[in-house]
């Protein structure tokens, strides 16, 4: 005997709703988190062609703090989906589809800190969030963020 009051009788508690048993839900999560990798490189691989005229594999490995392989197996996967292009002893190129999607990624960021910042937030704390949240919004949510920073200007 422990002194601890019996267990009540089994009680099911609520039903799980489907949506809450549903694979579908981890397969977006899964498939969110695989599209904001893909934005991240090559966010970063635009960010290096402009200071210095191409994205080494190396410096790309260097600036997100991952190894070599990781970094060149991105990269694979970036050629696969038609956003980069890569040359022996030359490094990492976007094409055209690639620096699009850069640029797109670049303007959510900026558009977020900037909100981030008009609520009082202070701008470093902006720029560390609205890596995480760029990746998560939607176009939606984007449109009606940059309204309200329109309309305080």
């Amino acid at each position: 005997m422990t002194g601890l009051p019996p267990e009540p009788a089994s009680s099911p508690g609520p039903e799980p709703t489907p949506e809450a048993e549903s694979p579908d839900r981890f397969a977006q999560a899964r498939s969110a988190q695989s599209v904001a990798l893909i934005e991240d490189y090559v966010e970063l691989i635009g960010d290096l062609i402009a200071e210095q005229g191409e994205a080494r594999i190396t410096d790309i490995a260097q600036r997100l703090g991952v190894a070599h392989p990781t970094v060149t197996k991105a990269v694979a996967r970036l050629k696969r989906e038609g956003l980069a292009n890569s040359r022996p002893y030359r490094g990492v190129f976007l094409t055209e589809a690639g620096a699009a999607l850069a640029e797109k990624v670049r303007t959510r960021h900026r558009t977020l800190v900037s909100l981030l910042v008009a609520l009082g937030v202070p701008s470093d704390t902006a720029e560390l969030d609205a890596e995480g949240m760029e990746h998560h919004v939607s176009d939606v949510t984007l449109a009606a963020f940059e309204a309200y920073l329109a309309a305080r200007d």
